[in-house]
């Protein structure tokens, strides 16, 4: 093996400057494993390479050698440590108020953080992990179809063990996007640019795009996506000769963590790859015949092993108890507004939030705000990265999930064109039925990042090979990138005071009441509106279940027995329905005999053990209309009024008490 020297105007010497397989120095060592690292998958790392010709590509090689994974430079520690610091501004002010709570989408914190004791739970206790009836008792949730991250709440275990799932929540949203910074650009620099600064813009857009940051005020979840870089690589890498087994198995061993963190965001990354190595093959079937065949059985090996793990918790999640069919038509129709691509989302520093509420469904919807400047800047690399095919490629992936973006009817600045999309004829196909139309923008944004560090690797090349260009390609190219990226740059999250979970539930005293085959219903149930109830299941560590919830669950309507789509609460129930129609502020309806029959129905639906209400908006109005429903006043015990129904649900025989009978 031998690497040719280069003098300082990027001409070959013809020297060989490493004798074979001879090591003396440290810089000797560095470049021997650089060496081994290209023998071994030197062709896979040039599938995304910006030369144009064979003769580009030989001037450069020598200069684009990757470093091997093992090998960290002080740059490489720097850069993973702005993105950590980059998270950490982000999400400062839920670790400097640990009282509070995200602004924008409590409901989904609260849900998370129920996620992750029952993540704690299944480790402790041992508990099913794809089904549990400690929230909507007694019907239950299906885990599977309402993103249990149990690929995360298993190993943050112990710190929501020791901290508690409010803290562990912290952890996991922070994590989250400082991974994914830290795998963005160990992947771009390792394996498809040789420019450290290249690696991290890219890396940057990637992990705090105005989409990312904006699911980060509640998605955590979504912007979970450190395993994508390695997907995308690793199915790139499974075109490599003789070792089919090996990439088949690491792929299929990503793919299922994925797959247990969030499926929506794998389904959109594995279309991605779909079309892209469909185009990659196409282009390059005759320069390289020997890709296919080794690509074909190593994905057969992921294909195979992936399904055998997934076929069950897949099976439990479309088939098994409260599965549903496809999201609510509502949902579907959340489209991205046309003009929102060029546009500043709320968390952006240019943004406006008055601006982003008419472009967007809501704050953590934001997914195709990329502004004017970062617009251009895209269609002009691709322009001038126009001879490589995998830019193209990338390009046409983008404008294609731009497309499917914009829902089934185009809106643009927010007036409804009443012209079809995309959309409007893939939005009933199974699995796509599941999918939020909006959500594609999302995944433009690593693409964004990709072709960015592709043009920033591109322009570093030509001042390498051609020095008299210096200054203006440096000049030209940081001006883009910082008219581009700055305007974008995010801003922190908003929090405010949450309320407290009641001494109640933290002292314990709901266990006077309260056993393991009876349920605590908080007035109102809990719903997107009022997800409280939810922490404080979270806080026993599971042990109180709970009626009612906010999650996907089937709809089960009398009227339309078909229709098993996605509602984010249980069915109407008389009781549920009363009560949350008095805290909307509605007046306050005559209480009879029937409505008193109907609630005590519910209470037994519900194996009812108490009936609690705290100190919320409209809870005088709460408190008379329960007290007159179930014939007694309640007690103010640990923060709560509290109902004692024990006798009333577990008496056949027993009535709630008529006001002249009392």
């Amino acid at each position: 093996m031998t690497i040719t020297g280069y003098d300082s105007t990027g001409q070959s010497t013809g020297e060989n400057v490493l004798p074979p397989r001879q090591v003396t120095t440290t810089d000797d060592l560095d470049a021997e494993l650089r060496a081994l690292e290209s023998e071994v998958a030197a062709e896979p790392a040039t599938i995304l390479s910006t030369e144009t010709d064979k003769a580009d590509e030989q001037e450069i090689q020598p200069a684009r050698r990757r470093l091997p994974w093992r090998v960290l430079t002080w740059r490489d520690v720097l850069a993973i440590a702005s993105f950590a610091a980059v998270a950490l501004f982000v999400t400062a002010p839920l670790w400097l108020n640990l009282d509070h709570e995200l602004r924008d989408d409590p409901q989904d914190q609260a849900f998370f953080e129920w996620m992750l004791a029952h993540g704690a739970r299944v480790l402790t206790d041992g508990v099913y992990p794809f089904f549990s009836d400690r929230l909507n008792y007694p019907d239950g949730v299906n885990m599977m179809a309402n993103t249990s991250v149990l690929a995360v709440s298993l190993p943050l275990t112990p710190i929501t063990l020791l901290f508690g799932p409010h803290v562990a929540f912290n952890v996991f949203l922070t994590g989250a996007l400082a991974l994914t910074g830290a795998s963005w650009y160990l992947v771009l620099s390792r394996r498809f640019v040789a420019s450290r600064a290249a690696a991290w813009v890219g890396a940057l857009v990637a992990t705090f795009a105005p989409s990312m940051v904006s699911h980060a005020g509640g998605h955590p979840n979504i912007v979970s996506q450190f395993l994508v870089p390695l997907i995308i690589w690793r199915t790139i890498e499974l075109r490599t000769p003789r070792r089919s087994v090996r990439n088949g198995l690491l792929l299929a061993g990503l793919l299922i963590w994925q797959a247990f963190i969030n499926l929506e965001i794998l389904f959109m990354t594995a279309v991605g790859l779909g079309f892209f190595c469909a185009a990659m093959w196409l282009v390059r079937r005759r320069a390289n015949p020997g890709e296919l065949r080794p690509f074909l059985a190593a994905l057969g090996v992921t294909a195979v092993t992936t399904l055998a793990v997934l076929a069950y918790p897949l099976s439990v999640q479309f088939f098994g108890p409260q599965s549903y069919q496809g999201l609510a038509e509502f949902v579907r129709g959340f489209g991205a507004d046309l003009g929102s691509f060029v546009s500043y989302s709320s968390r952006s520093v240019a943004g406006n939030d008055a601006v982003a509420a008419t472009l967007s469904q809501n704050p953590a919807e934001q997914n195709a705000f990329f502004g004017w400047g970062l617009v251009i800047l895209f269609f002009g690399l691709l322009l001038w990265m126009r001879r490589t095919p995998a830019v193209l490629a990338l390009g046409g992936i983008a404008l294609l999930f731009a497309a499917m973006s914009l829902g089934p009817r185009i809106i643009l600045d927010g007036v409804d064109t009443g012209i079809p999309g995309l959309w409007s004829i893939l939005h009933s196909i199974p699995v796509l039925d599941s999918a939020v139309p909006t959500r594609w923008a999302m995944a433009i944004a690593p693409i964004v990042g990709i072709v960015l560090a592709l043009g920033c690797q591109r322009a570093a090349e030509m001042v390498r090979s051609q020095p008299h260009t210096r200054g203006p390609v440096r000049v030209a190219m940081a001006t883009a990138v910082v008219m581009a990226l700055v305007p974008l740059a995010p801003t922190q999250l908003e929090t405010v005071q949450m309320d407290p979970v009641p001494e109640f539930v933290t002292s314990g005293a709901w266990r006077e009441y309260v056993d393991d085959d009876h349920a605590v219903v908080a007035l109102p149930l809990p719903d997107s509106s009022y997800p409280d109830p939810l922490r404080w299941s979270a806080e026993t560590g599971h042990d109180m279940r709970i009626a009612g919830a906010y999650a996907l669950l089937p709809n089960e309507n009398p009227q339309n027995p078909a229709d098993r789509t996605a509602v984010f609460s249980p069915p109407w129930r008389p009781t549920s329905g009363l009560i949350t129609s008095i805290r909307m502020g509605n007046p306050i309806p005559e209480i009879t005999d029937a409505r008193r029959e109907m609630t005590l129905a519910d209470l037994r639906y519900w194996n009812a053990a108490v009936v609690v209400l705290t100190p919320q908006t409209r809870d005088i109005e709460m408190l008379r209309t329960m007290s007159e429903l179930l014939g007694f006043r309640p007690t103010w015990t640990g923060g709560v009024w509290l109902w004692d129904v024990r006798d009333l649900v577990d008496d056949p025989e027993a009535r709630p008490a008529a006001e002249g009978d009392r």
